[in-house]
């Protein structure tokens, strides 16, 4: 057993997240003889401590894995999937832009450059002029024309119409149409020199704590709910409902076959140096 009697496992402060974590936040579920600490930050935060390993668990956007599997495994369960939805493309109501290809050469604001939504932009848009922006500024930014167009992730994919913007593009509906697969835009990982055996408890740990938070569910959504930026509660409800599903509690061949097509999509491009391995614990 390793010297640590505790496993950080870094999650970012969303509401699906924080659902998902919440059989280890009510007591309800432990690794055997580890005590689970959560650890929040945005995910491209995470995305930049999972390079030097820090954190023993943690979320990370699948794009930043591509560059991680030296060094951690992916966990069967905790995947964030979009099933013919995913980062919305948006742009001010009212502006000239009415599609995609409309942004040859515009400025767009992106949810930091290592996130799946950077990375399937890259697959479907045209050369434009891209800035990192935190995830909770993009709308600010595209209403008020800081920004020509901007990619939404978390909660937002819900609420852009109430922020003077509107939809361009649903890229996990792209990736659907061109792929007929499901969109992979996030997953937990598990340091490589646990073992496999405390990976494995660990996975099914926190397939565990998602079960009790669906088992629980009112519970669960009002704490998930402390991490929803002032979310109305059945908008919160529909939102974790989207990305806590079949596919988080076990991400499956499916899932595996389509983060295989977005890594060999992506070297096709140039986009990541080469298709990680992948080793799926749990």
């Amino acid at each position: 057993m390793p010297a640590t009697q505790v496993l950080r496992f870094g999650h970012s402060p969303d509401p699906d997240d924080a659902f998902m974590f919440y059989g280890f936040a009510a007591g309800a579920v432990t690794v055997e003889g580890y005590r689970v600490e959560h650890v929040l930050e945005d995910i491209e935060s995470l995305n930049r401590r999972a390079e030097s390993a820090e954190l023993e668990i943690t979320a990370v956007s699948a794009h930043a894995y591509a560059r991680l599997a030296d060094r951690y495994w992916v966990m069967r369960t905790g995947a964030s999937v979009g099933r013919g939805y995913g980062p919305i493309v948006v742009a001010r109501v009212g502006g000239p832009l009415a599609g995609l290809e409309d942004l040859a050469g515009r400025t767009v604001a992106l949810p930091g450059a290592s996130t799946t939504a950077a990375l399937v932009f890259a697959l479907y848009a045209p050369a434009c002029r891209a800035v990192q922006r935190p995830f909770d500024a993009i709308l600010d930014d595209v209403a008020q024309g800081r920004a020509d167009a901007g990619v939404i992730i978390h909660e937002g994919q819900l609420t852009f119409a109430d922020h003077g913007v509107r939809r361009l593009a649903d890229l996990g509906e792209l990736w659907r149409a061109d792929t007929g697969l499901p969109l992979p835009l996030g997953l937990d990982v598990v340091r490589r020199d646990l073992g496999r055996p405390l990976a494995d408890a660990a996975s099914r740990a926190l397939r565990a704590s998602i079960e009790y938070a669906r088992a629980h569910e009112e519970e669960a959504l009002d704490y998930a709910l402390r991490y929803g930026r002032g979310l109305e509660r059945e908008v919160g409800r529909r939102f974790v409902n989207m990305y806590v599903n079949a596919d988080t509690l076990d991400l499956g061949p499916e899932g595996e076959r389509a983060l295989g097509a977005l890594y060999e999509r992506a070297a096709a491009r140039g986009l990541i140096p080469r298709a990680p391995e992948l080793v799926v614990v749990g």
